[in-house]
């Protein structure tokens, strides 16, 4: 019944190929984001959950932020 209800549709094949498409492109810049973080990054934030809060020094700071907790 499904087969019978997708065939009649018109440019139903167009939006496999789109999907494809999108799905490909999502990922392929996942993996282009993820070989380009760099190591310290990555090393400082997979400690994070298991770091003490008044231990751990912000990656990123900019000049005159604060911190409110």
């Amino acid at each position: 019944m499904i087969k019978n209800v997708l065939t009649h549709l018109g440019g139903i094949g167009l939006y496999g190929v789109i999907s494809v498409c999108l799905f490909f492109t999502v990922f392929s810049v996942a993996l282009i984001l993820a070989m380009l973080t760099k190591r310290p990054f990555l090393v400082h934030m997979s400690a994070l959950p298991l770091a003490d809060d008044s231990k751990t020094e912000p990656c990123f700071e900019s000049k005159g932020e604060t911190h409110h907790e």
